[in-house]
C-alpha cells in the first residue's frame, strides 16, 4: 500500500489568554496528534508567564499539557506547520462493521453511551428513524444526512451542558453538537464511534467569512480502521488535522479548568501556506492563505 502524499503546507494555531485571580490547575490539548496522514513540520508551543508544564499522553493517546494558571494574565500560544494529503476524505465502500464479538476490546467502549453521546435515550428514535436502512455505511451516511438537514448550525450557539438528545429536541447547535447527535445515534446501532475534534481549513471550500475555530467531526470504526465523517459539512474535506479524540467532547477540550479562570481572549488559525514563505512565529497574515476558494492551489 502506497503512503499518502502529504503534499499541502496547513498553519494552524491558537492564541488564548485567560486571567484568574489564584493559582488554578489547567490541562490543555492543543498539539496535533502523531498520525501517518499528518506530519509536523515546524511547532513552537509557549506560555506567559513561564508555566512549568508535564506533558503525558492521556486515556485516548491525546497529548496533554498539565500546568498551573497563575494569578493575573496567562497567554498560551500555539503555532505549527503541517504537511497534509490534497485527497478529500474518502471511505472504503467495501468496509462493513464488525459483529460485537469481534470488535477489538479497546473499541467496545465507544458503543457505549458518554456524557454527551446519550445513545440509550436515543434508541427509539434512532430505529424508527434509520431502521430500515442497511448498518454499516449506508445507515451512517443516512444519520449524517439527517442530521445535516434537520439540525440548524448557529454559530456561538454552543453550551457546555447540552447532550446529543437534547440537540435533537432543540434543532440547533454548533459542529460538536453535529458530532454527539451523529455519534449516540450511530452507537444506538453498536456501531462503534468516536468524538473527533482539530483543525479544518478551507481547502478546495468557499471562505464562509466566520471567524476561524476549532472543529469537532467523527469516527466510525468500519472494516477494522477508523473512517471520518462530518455531519456538519456533509461533503468530503481537504486537509482536516486532528488534535485530539475520545467519547465525546469531555475528551476532546482544548482546556480544562480547576478553579475559577476567565477567557478573555480566544482566536484561532489554519489556512494553507506556502512553506518557503511562511513559518512559525511570522504575524497571522491571511494575505498568504492559498486556501477559501473552490480551486485546490499548490505550493
Amino acid at each position: 500500500m502506497n503512503p499518502i502524499p502529504l503534499n499541502i503546507t496547513v498553519r494552524i494555531g491558537c492564541h488564548i489568554v485567560y486571567e484568574t485571580p489564584l493559582p488554578t490547575p489547567i490541562l490543555l490539548v492543543l498539539r496535533p496528534r502523531l498520525d501517518g496522514r499528518q506530519v509536523v513540520r515546524q511547532e513552537r508551543l509557549s506560555f506567559t508567564p513561564y508555566l512549568p508544564s508535564d506533558e503525558f499522553t492521556d486515556a485516548h493517546g491525546n497529548t496533554t499539557y498539565r500546568s498551573m494558571l497563575q494569578p493575573g494574565q496567562n497567554i498560551i500560544h500555539h503555532d505549527a506547520l503541517v504537511a497534509v494529503s490534497s485527497e478529500p476524505d474518502t471511505h472504503d465502500q467495501q468496509a462493513f462493521p464488525l459483529p460485537i464479538d469481534q470488535l477489538p476490546p479497546w473499541v467496545l467502549r465507544y458503543t457505549l453511551p458518554s456524557r454527551y453521546c446519550d445513545s440509550d435515550k436515543l434508541l427509539n428514535f434512532a430505529w424508527q428513524q434509520f431502521g430500515q436502512i442497511n448498518n454499516g455505511l449506508e445507515r451512517i451516511y443516512a444519520i449524517c444526512n439527517w442530521v445535516h438537514h434537520n439540525i440548524e448550525y448557529r454559530f456561538g450557539a454552543g453550551r457546555a451542558d447540552i447532550s446529543a438528545s437534547e440537540i435533537i429536541n432543540q434543532r440547533f447547535g454548533v459542529c460538536r453538537d453535529f458530532a454527539h447527535v451523529a455519534i449516540a445515534l450511530c452507537r444506538a446501532f453498536n456501531l462503534p464511534a468516536r468524538y473527533v475534534v482539530g483543525h479544518l481549513p478551507d481547502i478546495g471550500y468557499i471562505d464562509p467569512g466566520t471567524p476561524m475555530d476549532f472543529h469537532a467531526y467523527f469516527e466510525v470504526y468500519l472494516g477494522q480502521t477508523w473512517c471520518t465523517f462530518d455531519a456538519r459539512y456533509n461533503t468530503p474535506r481537504i486537509g482536516r488535522i486532528k488534535v485530539a479524540q475520545g467519547l465525546d467532547a469531555v475528551d476532546g477540550a482544548f482546556s480544562t479548568i480547576y478553579g475559577e479562570a476567565r477567557l478573555t481572549w480566544f482566536e484561532v488559525w489554519a489556512y494553507q501556506v506556502n512553506p518557503e514563505q511562511v513559518s512559525v512565529g511570522d504575524p497571522v497574515d491571511l494575505s498568504k492563505r492559498l486556501d477559501g476558494t473552490e480551486q485546490v492551489r499548490y505550493s
